[in-house]
């Protein structure tokens, strides 16, 4: 994962895009679309194919993460190519999935290296 310097205080714009972002993720087939793009650049037939859902659903769901500024389409031929518009996105949903398979798991909280983390 990338870190780079954040202020204490984030920009209230900032804040504003993390919540928006966060309400595009608000679904799992939006989440699942997300984690497979992080994997690599889909076609819709790919996606629909990965997921077993209809093309039309596939393609609403990437409407609203396209809308919401976390995929990007490019036309190929006759079908459209989907991308994560940025990588942190990404990032921050295999995090989000690490932090369910610890709690399903119960597993111990750790830090940026790896190491378990005493809870308190």
């Amino acid at each position: 994962m990338r870190f780079h310097p954040m202020p204490d205080i984030p920009h209230p714009e900032d804040t504003l895009h993390v919540s928006e972002l966060f309400k595009a993720l608000a679904d799992p087939t939006r989440v699942r679309l997300v984690q497979l793009l992080h994997q690599k650049p889909s076609s819709v037939n790919e996606l629909v194919e990965a997921l077993g859902l209809p093309q039309s659903t596939v393609s609403r769901h990437l409407a609203t993460l396209r809308h919401a500024h976390v995929v990007t389409a490019d036309r190929q031929g006759t079908s459209m190519h989907y991308r994560l518009s940025d990588v942190h996105v990404g990032d921050l949903v295999k995090e989000a999935f690490s932090h369910a398979e610890h709690e399903r798991l119960g597993l111990p909280d750790h830090d940026q290296q790896g190491t378990p983390v005493e809870s308190f």
